[in-house]
C-alpha cells in the first residue's frame, strides 16, 4: 500500500521534475516575443533580424507580436506579467525602459530593474543633431552661438513631450548652456517632415528618418549624438567631440525575459544571442535596416540601463518635463 507521505512527496516532486524537464528542452515550441514598437521601424527590424539568427541556433521560431499603445507601456506591462517559462520574451528599447518610467513618475505597471532579466543588447539606432539648411551652422559650436544670439527664438522639434527627441535636446541645452523653444509633435515622423520643410530649425533625428531628406539637402546633419562616431556616417563628429563634453544620447533595442524565468532558459537564450550577433553578414543586415550592431552582454546591458535611468532622472528634474 502506498503511504500518504509517499503521495505527498510525489505530488511535490512532479512539478519540480516537469520544470527541470522544461528547462532542459527549451525551446520545445515557438517562443513569443512582445515588441511594444511599430512594425517596420528600425528597432522592429533589428529585433527581427537578430531573432531570426537565434532561430538557427535554437531550432525554434520566434513569433514577434507588436503590442502598441501608451508609448510602449501596454506592451511592457504585458511582458512583465507574462508566465516566466521562457516562452514569452520581450524586445524593449531604452525609451520604454529608462525614459517612460521617469517621465510618468512611476505610474507604469512595471519595474524596469525588478521585472525584467537582461538577455542581450541587439542594436543601436543612430541619432544625429540635424538642422534645416537655412540655419547658418555647420557644426555644434556655430549652432550654439547662433541660438544664443537669437535669445531662445530657435524652435526645435520632437515627437512629443517626454519623447526621446525632447529629452535628448533638453540634455543638450543643459550641457551646452543654450536655450531653444520646444515644438512637440504627435510622433517623430511628423516632426522630421516639418524640420525638412523649415517650420522648425533643429531636431535630434534618427538616421532612418533623416535619410529621405538628405539627398535633396532638406536636412543638414551636423553631429552624431552617441559616444563614438557612427559607422554609417563616420565623417560626422559627435556632439561631445565638438565641445559638449560627455554628451551621449544613444537609442538601443535589447532582449529581456520576465522575472522568474529559469536560469537555464536565460543562459541558453544569452548564448544563442551571442552566437547570432556573431553570424557572418548580420552586421551588414542591421546596417541596411538603419541600425548598428550592439552585442552587449547581460551585465553590460544592466549597467547601461542604470546609467541611462540616472541620466534621465536628472534631465527630467532639471527641465521639469511633464508627460503628455
Amino acid at each position: 500500500m502506498v503511504s500518504r507521505r509517499s503521495l505527498v512527496l510525489g505530488a511535490l516532486a512532479a512539478p519540480l521534475a516537469a520544470r527541470a524537464e522544461a528547462q532542459e528542452q527549451w525551446p520545445a515550441r515557438p517562443v513569443g516575443v512582445i515588441l511594444p514598437l511599430q512594425a517596420g521601424s528600425a528597432s522592429d527590424a533589428a529585433a527581427r533580424i537578430v531573432l531570426e539568427a537565434m532561430e538557427g541556433e535554437l531550432g525554434q521560431r520566434f513569433v514577434v507580436e507588436n503590442v502598441l499603445g501608451a508609448a510602449g507601456q501596454i506592451g511592457a506591462e504585458r511582458a512583465a506579467r507574462a508566465r516566466p517559462d521562457g516562452y514569452t520574451l520581450a524586445a524593449l528599447n531604452n525609451s520604454i525602459l529608462t525614459i517612460l518610467p521617469v517621465i510618468r513618475q512611476g505610474r507604469v505597471g512595471f519595474d524596469t530593474f525588478a521585472d525584467f532579466i537582461p538577455i542581450a543588447g541587439f542594436a543601436t539606432i543612430p541619432t544625429y543633431l540635424g538642422v534645416h539648411p537655412s540655419v547658418p551652422a555647420t557644426n555644434v559650436q556655430e549652432l550654439i552661438a547662433w541660438a544664443r544670439s537669437r535669445g531662445g527664438e530657435v524652435n526645435y522639434a520632437s515627437g512629443g513631450a517626454g519623447s526621446p527627441q525632447h529629452l535628448a535636446t533638453e540634455m543638450f541645452m543643459a550641457m551646452a548652456g543654450v536655450r531653444m523653444t520646444h515644438v512637440p509633435y504627435r510622433g517623430a515622423t511628423q516632426a522630421a517632415a516639418d524640420l525638412a520643410a523649415g517650420h522648425v530649425q533643429v531636431m535630434f533625428i534618427a538616421h532612418t528618418l533623416a535619410l529621405p531628406f538628405l539627398d535633396g539637402n532638406k536636412v543638414r546633419l551636423i553631429a552624431f549624438a552617441g559616444p563614438r562616431r557612427s559607422k554609417a556616417m563616420p565623417d560626422i563628429p559627435t556632439v561631445a567631440e565638438q565641445g559638449v563634453a560627455g554628451y551621449d544620447y544613444s537609442s538601443w533595442i535589447a532582449l529581456f525575459a520576465p522575472k522568474g524565468t529559469p536560469e537555464a532558459v536565460v543562459s541558453r537564450a544569452r548564448a544563442a544571442a551571442t552566437k547570432a550577433l556573431a553570424t557572418p553578414g548580420i552586421e551588414e543586415r542591421l546596417a541596411k535596416a538603419g541600425n548598428e550592431i550592439w552585442p552587449l552582454d547581460a551585465d553590460a546591458l544592466a549597467a547601461t540601463m542604470r546609467a541611462d535611468h540616472a541620466r534621465w532622472v536628472e534631465v527630467v528634474r532639471t527641465a521639469d518635463i511633464k508627460a503628455d
